[in-house]
Formats: C-alpha cells, structure tokens, sequence
C-alpha cells in the first residue's frame, strides 16, 4: 500500500483539494457539522471525487493527534494523503521566473508552527520558494502545513541538504543573498532589492549560524524602535520580503 498521511484544518484540505486533488485518498469530516464551510468543503470533495467519510469527533481527534496535532484546532476535517514529498529542485523554480527571484532562506527553523507562518508570509509577499536545510529543521509537516493555511501548497518548499552550498550557488546565479542580523550596520531599507534576492533568517533564539552568516553577500537589520531586541522569526520574514515587494512596485 503505498505511503500516506494526514493533514488538517480547513485552509490546509481545501488548499490540498485545489492544487492537486489526486494526491487526497479520503477525507474525514466531523458527522456533527453541517456549516456553510463544511457544505462547501463536501461540494469540493465531490466535484473532485474524493471520498468523504463523515465521522464521530473523537475519531476526528485521534487522527489529528496522530498527525502530530495534539491540542491543535483542527476544525473536525481531517485528509488522509499521499505520503510522496515532492522533490522540488531550487534550479526549476528559478528557471521558471518571469520576475527577479524573491527568495526565503530559514536555517535551522525547529518550530512548526513558524514554518507554517513563514510559509504564509512568503506566500503574502509573493515569494517564489521557501528554502531550508535538511538537518537540523523541522519538516514540513502536519502543523506546518496546518498554519500555513493553504500556503504549504501554492509556495514551492525547497530542502537542500547543504545551505551554505546552496547559498553559494545561488550568488553564482547573481541572487544577493541577505542575511538577517541584529548587528548589522545597514538596515534593510538602505539596501537596494529591485534585483533578485534571496532573505536569510535564522533559527528561534539561535539566530544564523556563523557558516550561514559568512556565506551571505550582505548582512542587514530590522531597525527597532521599542525596547524588544528581537522578532519572530515569521514576523521578521515579513518585513524583509515585504521591503524588497515595495521596492519592485
């Protein structure tokens, strides 16, 4: 039998159903609710041919744990999917563009839930790729894809088994690579972007690794103005990507 497994939410079903419907094999929904969104979601399925199963909530629940959702809201849907990753090649998507590259570059992100917003973000900003290290980050998984609210689906997540090489690779292509840092003398709105770029962020508490920060063309700050010294690293993404989205109108 091939390999499969669960995502959940609505955002993250319907997202799945609309990009690629093949890979959904069934969907799980809650027997109680009969809402507006879950009429829609029914119709959706049906149009795709996707089997519905209406369910009790605890069963519900228990896939949704199972998934790696304890606790999380999962909104009585659950979809069992095809388990396949999607290899997806940083050299395809460049090929591909029809504007300079806006890439998200997250090195050592472990938290899923801000994998999750990050693949929000970027989506928002019109990001091309998310790209992160095999080791040493969390995957995309079940939360992720949750928080991502559709988002893990229209943004292409690239994992590289090297960062530091895929950094350089990315400069042989004429992408400035920028680095996210606190210490950094230039802050992000003195720096042009109108050409293609790539945002580095670091980890949750850790920040850049010092391979990561030395492999960057340049560092540049978030200048702040209360008396936090620091931002989710979701949130940071968000202002970077959205400078360099200004910049190019």
């Amino acid at each position: 039998m091939a390999e499969t497994r669960f995502i959940y939410g609505f955002h993250a079903v319907v997202a799945k159903l609309r990009h690629s419907a093949t890979d959904v094999r069934e969907i799980f929904i809650d027997q109680t609710r009969t809402d507006a969104r879950a009429r829609d979601l029914i119709k959706l399925a049906q149009i795709h041919g996707v089997h519905l199963i209406p369910s009790e909530p605890a069963r519900i629940d228990a896939m949704a744990g199972g998934a790696g959702g304890k606790g999380a809201r999962h909104q009585g849907v659950v979809a069992r999917v095809s388990g396949q990753a999607r290899v997806l090649k940083l050299d395809d998507i460049l090929d591909t563009l029809a504007e300079p590259a806006l890439l998200l570059v997250l090195d050592g992100v472990q938290d899923p839930h801000n994998l999750g917003a990050c693949l929000r973000v970027a989506d928002a900003a019109g990001a091309h790729a998310v790209i992160a290290p095999k080791d040493r980050a969390c995957g995309l998984n079940a939360t992720a894809i949750k928080v991502a609210s559709g988002a893990a689906e229209s943004v292409p997540f690239v994992v590289v088994t090297n960062l530091a090489r895929t950094l350089r690779e990315l400069k042989e292509r004429e992408v400035l690579t920028l680095a996210a840092a606190a210490e950094a003398e230039t802050d992000l709105y003195a720096v042009e972007q109108t050409g293609p770029v790539a945002w580095v962020l670091g980890a949750e508490g850790e920040g850049l690794r010092r391979l990561t920060r030395e492999t960057c063309d340049r560092l540049a700050r978030i200048p702040m103005q209360g008396s936090v010294d620091s931002l989710n690293v979701s949130v940071a993404s968000g202002i970077c990507l959205f400078e360099a989205r200004r910049q190019r109108r």
